[in-house]
């Protein structure tokens, strides 16, 4: 395996000093403080990665209340996944992900974050609030979800999640934001893309999330993990999904928005997913124009509709209950129902322009 190709890249981290080694623990086993997995670990005023370690990056994020996000994968020697084209990527067992969420802060103040450069080595500590840090591990009788809260020089393991209060700059506006830390049960809500089995999978490791370069990379990620050996059975290009870069203005509305959906709704509202009582799927499939919301009156929506008739109205937002529930910030109404607090003003924007766009009367 081409582990050069990994450990050249944390160069970037921790100006080519000795890098941590990756342990795995077994389920049962799970240590109390994030640095015993050694996969992301602080040194000094700079998050280090272990050694075989590779940051990732996805075209359209999950949005988070404005936080940031340092994504990471490790496998461990001599094992490989095996490329989907539409479905995760089916990982082996000992595989590591992490996401690691923070603000940007400026004169002790953390800031909405709106774009960020990727750049792993610029990560310093000393200018952000570094919040939490959630494992996804692929255990032998499948995935596990651990959020670690950072306290001081490492994360602590809390099972039972945490709310954290602190002030937002957005754009000159401060914002009292209560941050929601989930409990590995709430994981599950999320990561559960399969309602029948209950089984948790990864969202973002799949061809359309992660075809594309590291933040400005030459590299393809795909072809990067195909040649540190973490990836086979991947086809020629021209076969491979692709979601909207989403800082691509030159994008098309309709593709922003439907990546968007997909990233932010899908793994919730598809065929199999917890939401699929609501008949309403927004994974990037191609569905019939009426499963995914032109003119579909709710099924199980309740106080959810606002008084709207139809999940879209073409060519009328203010009407479409889609719209409306990414607008509100209610426990009771909002969409999605958790993982924000806050409403996405340019998330809301593109499917707002989106529907606005399309053509069609609803009888």
């Amino acid at each position: 395996m081409k582990r050069w190709l990994v450990a050249g890249g944390l160069c970037l981290v921790a100006a080519c000093a000795p890098v941590p080694e990756v342990s795995f623990h077994e389920a049962g086993d799970y240590p109390e403080h994030l640095s015993e997995w050694g996969v992301v670990v602080k040194r000094g005023d700079r998050l280090a990665l272990g050694s075989g370690v590779l940051p990732y990056d996805i075209n359209t994020p999950l949005f988070s209340d404005y936080a940031l996000k340092l994504r990471t994968i490790w496998l461990p020697d001599g094992t490989t996944g095996r490329y989907a084209d539409f479905e995760a990527f089916d990982l082996p067992t000992g595989t590591i992900l992490s996401k690691s969420f923070f603000y940007p802060m400026r004169q002790g103040v953390a800031y909405a974050a709106h774009d960020w450069d990727g750049d792993v080595g610029a990560l310093d500590l000393d200018q952000v609030r570094l919040i939490e840090t959630r494992l996804l591990v692929k255990q032998a009788h499948g995935w596990d979800a651990l959020p670690y809260i950072w306290h001081g020089d490492d994360a602590i393991l809390t099972i039972t999640g945490d709310l954290q209060t602190f002030d937002l700059n957005d754009g000159g506006s401060s914002i009292a934001l209560t941050y929601i830390v989930p409990t590995r049960n709430e994981c599950a809500a999320c990561h559960a893309t399969n309602h029948t089995t209950g089984a948790l999978h990864p969202i973002g490791i799949k061809t359309r999330h992660l075809n594309r370069g590291y933040h400005g990379s030459p590299a393809n990620q795909l072809v990067t993990w195909q040649e540190v050996g973490w990836l086979e059975g991947l086809p020629s290009p021209a076969a491979w999904s692709q979601n909207a870069d989403w800082q691509d203005s030159t994008e098309s509305v309709t593709h922003l928005a439907r990546s968007y959906l997909d990233a932010n709704c899908g793994h919730c509202h598809n065929p199999e997913g917890a939401a699929d009582t609501s008949g309403l799927w927004l994974d990037y499939q191609d569905h019939p124009r009426r499963q995914i919301g032109e003119c579909k009156p709710p099924i199980a929506a309740g106080g959810g509709t606002g008084g709207r008739l139809y999940s879209i109205v073409p060519g009328m937002p203010d009407a479409s209950i889609l719209v409306f529930r990414m607008a509100e910030t209610n426990p009771s109404t909002r969409m999605p129902e958790i993982g924000r607090t806050l409403v996405h003003r340019r998330g809301l924007d593109v499917v707002t322009r989106w529907v606005a766009s399309l053509d069609g009367v609803c009888l």
